[in-house]
């Protein structure tokens, strides 16, 4: 994938877990900005932060649990956890937020 199209997607995959975590109705703040997306669990302070990675046309996750690479695979964003992005993101909302959207993470890639 070429850094524009890599760039454009990117930014639409923030906007739509921006869009599914406000819609979720758990007590987070985000910010955005400088190719992140930093999400503040109002509950303890702990934060869940998307960054993507142009050089290697990844989504990068960092959580209390650890850092974790996505690629895009089939269409869909895998870790080498074998997760896709909705997966880990709420595995690691239900961890440090307490719950995870039940709503499905829609993603148009």
């Amino acid at each position: 994938m070429n850094e524009a199209v890599f760039l454009e997607t990117s930014e639409a995959i923030f906007s739509a877990v921006e869009e599914w975590l406000e819609e979720s109705g758990i007590d987070l703040d985000m910010e955005t900005g400088q190719g992140m997306l930093t999400v503040v669990c109002e509950n303890n302070g702990s934060q869940i932060i998307l960054s993507r990675q142009r050089a290697v046309s990844e989504i990068w996750v960092a959580a209390i649990s650890g850092g974790f690479h996505f690629s895009l695979q089939s269409g869909d964003w895998i870790c080498k956890t074998g997760e896709t992005l909705q997966q880990l993101l709420s595995r690691v909302l239900q961890e440090q937020a307490g719950e995870a959207p039940r709503a499905e993470l829609e993603l148009d890639d």
